[in-house]
């Protein structure tokens, strides 16, 4: 296999971090010796997660085996989904803020018509239903556990526990789907009033920032077209979190 150089649009800053994380699970665990530094060990999970790169393609550019790889990335993704923010640790940081966005994003995975459970109505095809929570800027501020993509978003944000927390912090919040206080929503139907189409623009106009935060993780190629177990993507998806909250 021909091996040639390539680039990561990614900052230093995030692989120091995450250099300095394996460094620590290292000491941790008493390793004593690998077949790559902790240093490379986080550039092959980088060009994983943030490229796509496959398993094979790591193991030539990295001279390692394709078993070695997996064991690798699987150990970094664990690291880092220890680290993500459960929701009430988020809350600290939500409280903070004049407002939060809430929207729903659905990974694609590769799963057969027989997935029912996976498979959603709205967006024809199977994936992962996945909500977030973006501060007034549009930054990402916390990503949920995945459930199957047959998951209502309002559904989903009820099974986490997002409406009773911001219910309980007194947080407006802005969303496409919502029950009440204190999500807002637009007006819905064909004959509106002009303050009620008002109303839905400036309602758009808010919750357009929460696109930024799906650019951010769909930034992350591997979450384009997820081809692992579906038991591993909550791990995924809070291993981009941690690392978006180290580069930012």
């Amino acid at each position: 296999m021909l091996v040639y150089p390539s680039s990561i649009d990614l900052s230093s800053r995030t692989l120091h971090y995450l250099s300095a994380r394996l460094h620590a699970r290292r000491r941790e665990v008493g390793t004593r010796w690998r077949r790559l530094p902790a240093g490379r060990q986080a550039l092959l999970a980088l060009a994983h997660l943030r490229c796509g790169d496959t398993y094979a393609q790591l193991a030539a550019g990295f001279r390692i085996s394709i078993a070695t790889v997996y064991r690798y990335i699987r150990e970094v993704i664990d690291v880092l989904a220890a680290l993500a923010p459960t929701l009430t640790e988020a809350m600290k940081t939500i409280r903070t803020k004049a407002f939060v966005i809430l929207d729903g994003t659905l990974p694609p995975i590769d799963r057969i018509a027989a997935d029912t459970p996976y498979y959603s109505g709205k967006h024809k095809r199977h994936g992962m239903n996945v909500q977030v929570l973006t501060d007034p800027s549009g930054r990402l501020l916390w990503a949920s556990p995945a459930l199957p993509g047959s998951a209502h978003d309002l559904t989903a944000a009820r099974t986490h526990g997002i409406i009773e927390a911001l219910a309980a912090a007194e947080l407006k919040c802005w969303a496409n789907q919502g029950a009440g206080h204190p999500v807002r929503v637009p007006f819905r139907g064909r004959c509106l009033k002009q303050w009620q189409r008002r109303h839905n623009s400036t309602h758009t106009k808010i919750r357009c920032l929460g696109e930024q935060a799906m650019a951010t993780l769909k930034g992350w190629r591997l979450l384009r077209k997820l081809r692992c177990s579906t038991n591993r993507i909550t791990a995924i998806v809070q291993a981009f979190l941690v690392l978006h909250h180290a580069s930012a």
